[in-house]
């Protein structure tokens, strides 16, 4: 079965995995899937993450959930930009999320990066998702 929002299920894996207090969890496996966890892994918001190939051409992304003193360090993970509406945001208009502590993950020209890195290179984008 196919799934309109790729990325979307992945965030809601991690929620859901994070609530059920689980070391890790599996998601299928996507370039942008894999450039979304290696900015939360560059934050610090998750260990890490690795592809594993399960058969010949199916592939699925480990990602290995952080915890502080038991509690999951993702407070909250919104998906902002979806299939049905893409929001685009310059990097002027771009608000700060919980007022810096928090931060957003933007598909830019440059790539999938942060709000602070695309701040640093001056470009705008795709907002995909807050994470605090």
């Amino acid at each position: 079965m196919s799934m309109s929002d790729p990325v979307g299920d992945m965030l809601t894996r991690i929620r859901n995995g994070q609530s059920a207090r689980l070391d890790s969890i599996t998601a299928p496996a996507s370039r942008l899937r894999a450039n979304v966890l290696d900015v939360l892994q560059r934050e610090g918001f998750i260990r890490g993450f690795f592809e594993e190939e399960l058969r010949p051409g199916i592939r699925e992304l480990r990602i290995e959930l952080k915890y502080d003193n038991g509690r999951p360090v993702i407070r909250e993970i919104k998906r902002v930009s979806k299939p049905g509406r893409r929001i685009y945001s310059k990097i002027a208009d771009l608000p700060k999320h919980y007022n810096g502590l928090g931060i957003a993950i933007l598909s830019t020209p440059r790539g999938v990066m942060s709000d602070n890195e695309a701040r640093a290179a001056n470009v705008g984008g795709e907002v995909i998702c807050k994470v605090f």
